[in-house]
Parts: C-alpha cells; sequence; structure tokens
C-alpha cells in the first residue's frame, strides 16, 4: 500500500525548518526538498506555508538571510539559523520529544 505525502501544519513546519537549518544553510527550495528527503518523502512542504513561514521566522530573529548563487547559478535567498534559532529548535525539540510520549502512551493504552 502506497502512501501520498503528507502535508506538513504550520507548527510543525518551523520546527522542520529549524532542523533542516541546522545542518547548513540553504535556500527555501532546499529546505522544502531536504524535509521530504529526510522523511522519506512522507513529508511534503508546500511552497505557499514555506515562504511565509521563512518571512515570519526571520522577522522574529530565528532566521538571517542572505542573497547568493545557488547551486544553477541562479540568485537565491540563503537562510541560516541564529542563536536564538537554535535555542528554539533545542525549545520545540524536547516539547515535540514530550508530547510524542504522550500520545504515544494514549495510543498503547497506558
Amino acid at each position: 500500500m502506497t502512501l501520498d505525502p503528507v502535508t506538513v501544519r504550520q507548527g510543525t513546519l518551523d520546527m522542520l525548518i529549524l532542523k533542516a537549518l541546522s545542518l547548513q544553510p540553504m535556500h527555501g527550495w532546499g529546505i522544502s526538498e531536504r524535509i521530504q528527503q529526510m522523511s522519506r518523502d512522507v513529508l511534503k512542504v508546500q511552497q505557499g506555508s514555506l515562504y511565509p513561514a521563512l518571512h515570519r521566522l526571520e522577522g522574529r530573529g530565528i532566521l538571517e538571510a542572505e542573497w547568493r548563487p545557488s547551486e544553477d547559478n541562479r540568485k537565491a535567498k540563503y537562510y541560516r539559523l541564529t542563536r536564538a534559532g537554535h535555542r528554539l529548535l533545542a525549545t520545540e525539540q524536547a516539547e515535540w520529544e514530550r508530547f510524542m510520549a504522550a500520545v504515544q502512551q494514549v495510543m498503547q493504552g497506558a
């Protein structure tokens, strides 16, 4: 049975963006591709959700961005985590793990 890719919701999207950028600076398309790759093609990030999230995170000081040539020599905006972004990722990851453990307990009937 093949499952369709899952569309990522906003709150989760922010955390996934932060995780993808914790590895290296990337442009928007690269972030989307990295999330899809890391999820083994289960998660699909819609461009209409990705770019507003990137702009929002940049506006909050969580990300910094600079324009530079991409792999195909086009001008692209590359994003990277700020110190605040690294701290937020750590917090979000801990909260996510706590949430997932609680859901797992419920699903196992504990």
